[in-house]
């Protein structure tokens, strides 16, 4: 295992100060996913949408994450939450992306 990056120590700090903070827990998500660890960011996107169900583009990372492993079927999965979560936020943008990013690949 990698060592974490100066900028997940620094989540890490801050989120201890913040636990539900959905921003920092999407960031670390982010950061993992970015690090190619997608099982830790799978993980972290999940803590995400349990802080914040309508954290819209943590569904989205969610999906892109499963897709880029070859689970389409978890990526259509997350994709569509994501366009609910979307409506009930009334986030237009990230319906439009999250409904595109499921057109892709249905």
């Amino acid at each position: 295992m990698a060592e974490p990056s100066q900028r997940m120590t620094r989540l890490q700090a801050m989120l201890e100060k913040q636990p539900n903070d959905a921003f920092l827990l999407y960031s670390l998500g982010m950061e993992y996913k970015n690090a190619g660890d997608p099982a830790r960011a799978l993980e972290w996107f999940d803590r995400t949408l349990r802080s914040d169900p309508n954290y819209c583009y943590a569904y989205f990372q969610k999906g892109q994450t499963h897709e880029s492993a070859g689970d389409a079927e978890a990526a259509k999965r997350a994709y569509r939450e994501g366009v609910e979560a979307a409506k009930r936020s009334g986030d237009e943008h990230a319906r439009g992306e999250l409904q595109g990013a499921l057109e892709m690949i249905e």
